[in-house]
């Protein structure tokens, strides 16, 4: 079996901000924005997927949850931005999602608010803007 060509090495939350005041029903709707940052010395990636919950149809006003995930990949043998596999964007976000769907889910509850229970989901479409919205230092 070939060896996998990156692994998730650490993940944190540093963002977290839950504003009841935004929280008008329990209809949403939920946005999703993924970035990256690919350190050439290292061969790291860090990905940072912001969540988003909206009261449905108000997404002109803040959301009343906001939560940030920021992952770190390690490639193995990888000498340039170029090299990284086309499937590590789409494979990043399917790893790091579980992680983002569970902590939204245990920090809303513990809000005393019914919880923002996201269901699994095809992230495909964030593919592209995370290649797009990547920088490289």
């Amino acid at each position: 079996m070939e060896k996998a060509s990156f692994s998730i090495e650490k993940y944190i939350f540093d963002k977290v901000i839950i504003n009841l005041e935004n929280h008008t029903s329990n209809k949403l709707s939920v946005d999703f924005k993924p970035s990256g940052v690919f350190h050439k010395e290292t061969s790291t990636y860090d990905l940072s997927f912001d969540f988003s919950a909206y009261t449905e149809n108000e997404k002109e006003i803040e959301p009343f949850v906001n939560v940030r995930c920021i992952g770190t990949f390690k490639f193995t043998s990888l000498s340039s931005f170029e090299d990284i596999p086309p499937y590590f964007y789409r494979n990043s976000i399917a790893i790091l999602f579980p992680y983002l769907r569970a902590y939204v889910s245990m920090v809303t509850n513990q809000a005393n608010i019914p919880p923002v229970v996201l269901p699994t989901m095809n992230l495909v479409s964030l593919e592209k803007p995370l290649k797009d919205n990547t920088t490289v230092v």
